[in-house]
Formats: structure tokens, sequence, C-alpha cells
């Protein structure tokens, strides 16, 4: 029976089936993983496309030893919001990070929605939007 151990040491090899499975968990988001002494994986479109794979992010996850929602400002995410978490051991240590795209920060539903009622209230005006002969129910 083989063994894949996660510890400060592992390398690509031991760390790749536990971020396929996450990977695969979220529905391919892409996923990176790294752990303390060694550089990591990263994994996109269900395949591992760097095995020698660190960034800020995770960097900082390990470093500081707490959650990372953050928009790097260098590396292949650069502009694209991540979460990244580490990997503690027993003695509540960070050993490993692990990381993925962060959708919910593409979208913050509150500006959104501040947004959609400034354009409604352009366009609308003070009378309903649409106006009661203008609704889809009105045109069945």
């Amino acid at each position: 029976m083989e063994e894949y151990v996660v510890s400060a040491r592992s390398g690509a090899d031991d760390l790749l089936p536990v971020g396929m499975a996450v990977h695969e968990l979220l529905s391919r988001l892409p996923v990176t993983m790294r752990s303390l002494e060694q550089r990591g994986i990263r994994i996109e479109n269900g395949a591992c496309i760097d095995r020698d794979y660190t960034g800020p992010v995770l960097d900082e996850a390990i470093r500081e030893n707490h959650l990372m929602k953050a928009t790097p400002v260098s590396g292949p995410y650069r502009g694209v919001p991540v979460v990244v978490t580490p990997v503690r051991n027993r003695a509540g240590e960070a050993i490993a990070a692990i990381g993925i795209v962060d959708i919910t920060g593409i979208f913050d539903l509150a500006t959104l929605m501040d947004h959609q009622s400034a354009i409604v209230k352009e366009v609308c005006g003070e009378d309903p939007c649409p106006l009661p002969s203008e609704a889809i129910s009105s045109k069945r």
C-alpha cells in the first residue's frame, strides 16, 4: 500500500494526491500547494502543470501561519484573488500551505448590488422599472 505524507519536507509527489483531490472537489478550480521546506505543485484543468511551484501568498500563509485572502501582485495569479490556508502539524505549526483561486473574491455582492441599484435608478428614474406594460408577464 502506498503512503503519501504531508510534512514540512514533503515534495511534489507527496502533495499531488491531496492537491488533485481538492482540485476535483472544487470543480477544478486552480489549486496550488507547497511544504515549508520544498516548493510544490500548481494544478489547473485536471493536470499538474508545475511541480516546482511557489507563490507569494503560499509563502506568506506559511510564514504567518494563518488564512490569507489576497490578490497577488506577481506570479501566474497576478491580479486574481486567491485564498490560502496553512496546513498545520499537531503542535499548530505551519508545515505546508494550500491555495485556490477565490471565486468569492472576484464578485463583491454588496458592490454589485450598489451598482445595479444606481443603474436602475438612472435608467428608470422614480417610476417602477420595468413599467407594468413592459414586464415579461404582460407580453405573454
